[in-house]
């Protein structure tokens, strides 16, 4: 995903915050086709953030069950 401050994604609740009222303003189907486009690229995008933040934290819960701590998990991919 982009670094740039338009489509980063500060955490979890921001993102998914900002995809349902992506979502609202694609289903009133008030948006010109240029903007669905952007809309619908824009919440891929934030739809990866969110799925890559859940496998993260599925990740340390299955640390934390394994070890009976919790461990920092570090993606090497990132």
């Amino acid at each position: 995903m982009s670094k740039n401050k338009q489509n980063s994604a500060p955490d979890f609740e921001t993102a998914v915050a900002e995809l349902e009222a992506l979502v609202q303003q694609m289903e009133s189907d008030q948006l010109p086709l240029e903007q669905s486009l952007q809309a619908f690229k824009r919440g891929t995008e934030l739809l990866q953030f969110c799925q890559k933040a859940l496998a993260d934290v599925e990740q340390q819960v299955r640390i934390l069950n394994e070890s009976n701590q919790l461990q920092p998990y570090t993606d090497i991919d990132d």
